[in-house]
């Protein structure tokens, strides 16, 4: 019985996998198929949430000259055939793009743009996509298929993101686009970060959408988050000065693979950033994310600079896979490599794998694991240690640093008590680092 419901499980999960990656029919039509494979419902009305998505996808799709039709132009990147434009910008100092600018410049045959929006760098030719896939090199110019296009919108706890330093027990008005610049093999939401613009039919809206959409609903928090915020950081710095024009704060939860130039421009007006490190080793972010570890690293270090300027808060999470980066001594240097450059105040979430995507052969994190690499982290200096996906766990709360009382009590991702006032520990009267109000 047992092996005939599995086969049932890997049915259902290939025939959504293969519905979502032909023609994205909507989250919401496959959460029935969903709950199937996860055992919350039957097995018929699992097959029969996939036929209706099946049937719907088509209607729920744009193509894309529709979504070209208002896309505006792109930050962030070069015209080979510009007039004027820096060789080195696309070619190292060897190449003879160099040697070709001191004599004067030269022409692409075929003219290409390099978007410098994240380190992949892509070289696109005209009516192609950089790897991300929302970026498209149209007549000379970049644009942007993502601006003003969510699509998934929900108000969540901030602890969700998560972000337990930052404005505890309130509500983010959350909002995610298409497309990634990483493609983790074990991504939880890849029906969305996996996908292109023109797999969802959904119009664009002003930046000031957002704004009056949380201010309506009284969320203090606009969260850029579910897929990698990086994709419409032109949306976001559009974004975030009207929101604080309103008294709204806005995080961004993003993966950290993006360069230093568009990061900095988010860290001076983001007021908290939350970084994925996923691993500490190369062969894993090469594996595992198709990215690199070295970027990510950099994008810590620069939003740590700006923690320490006063503009940004930052925390950092790693997902804990088993056999992949969850060794001792990986996550032990992860631990020590963030007490040196960020310092012992950031919190550091270590959090639980559940199997998704392509890596559905793991099993769950093993919540000894998640404790050891948080008693290792604090051993190493790190203040603020916490266990993620564990409802109920103590590795939840938020501890004083000097008296070990919990100022903050949590349950899963609800906030059960705060006893915190004006930033300090209400028992000892310690300052606890943070965004409290």
């Amino acid at each position: 019985m047992k092996e005939a419901e599995s086969t049932r499980r890997f049915f259902l999960k290939s025939l959504a996998a293969s519905l979502c990656v032909t023609s994205f029919a909507g989250s919401e039509l496959l959460e029935e198929l969903f709950a199937a494979m996860a055992g919350r419902t039957s097995l018929e009305n699992g097959i029969n949430a996939a036929l209706n998505a099946f049937c719907l996808s088509s209607a729920n799709a744009a193509s894309i000259d529709e979504v070209l039709m208002d896309a505006p132009e792109a930050r962030y990147w070069v015209y080979s055939n510009q007039e004027g434009v820096d060789c080195g910008l696309c070619h190292d100092a060897a190449d003879e793009g160099i040697q070709a600018v001191k004599a004067g410049g030269h022409n692409h045959k075929t003219p290409v743009i390099r978007c410098q929006l994240c380190p992949h760098m892509c070289v696109i030719e005209e009516g192609k996509r950089g790897r991300c896939r929302t970026r498209m090199h149209v007549k000379g110019s970049l644009k942007s298929l993502v601006y003003g296009r969510p699509v998934a919108i929900h108000t969540d706890p901030v602890e969700k993101k998560p972000l337990f330093h930052f404005l505890p027990g309130a509500y983010a008005y959350s909002m995610g686009t298409s497309g990634c610049v990483l493609k983790c093999r074990f991504c939880q939401n890849w029906e969305i970060s996996q996908m292109s613009p023109e797999d969802f039919n959904v119009g664009r809206i002003q930046a000031v959408a957002p704004v009056n959409a949380a201010s309506a609903e009284k969320a203090p928090i606009i969260a850029f988050t579910y897929n990698e915020p990086t994709t419409w950081t032109e949306f976001m710095l559009d974004v975030v000065p009207l929101a604080h024009e309103k008294g709204i704060k806005c995080v961004m939860i993003s993966c950290g693979f993006i360069n230093p130039a568009p990061l900095k421009d988010l860290a001076q007006v983001m007021d908290a950033i939350k970084i994925d490190l996923k691993g500490f080793s190369e062969n894993f972010y090469q594996n595992v994310t198709s990215s690199s570890l070295k970027p990510v690293l950099e994008s810590i270090k620069i939003v740590s600079g700006q923690v320490r300027q006063g503009r940004c808060h930052l925390e950092i999470v790693n997902l804990v896979v088993p056999t992949l980066n969850d060794s001792q001594s990986m996550l032990g240097n992860l631990s020590s490599w963030v007490y040196d450059e960020t310092g012992p105040d950031t919190p550091l979430h270590f959090t639980k794998f559940h199997p998704d995507y392509q890596l559905m052969n793991l099993p769950s994190t093993p919540v000894a694991t998640l404790e050891k690499a948080r008693d290792t982290a604090m051993k190493t200096g790190m203040r603020y240690v916490y266990v993620g996906n564990v409802p109920g766990h103590p590795g939840a709360h938020t501890h004083c640093p000097a008296c070990g009382k919990v100022v903050l009590e949590r349950n899963s991702l609800f906030l059960l008590a705060n006893h915190l006032k004006d930033g300090k520990c209400g028992f000892c009267g310690e300052p606890v680092r943070g965004v409290w109000a």
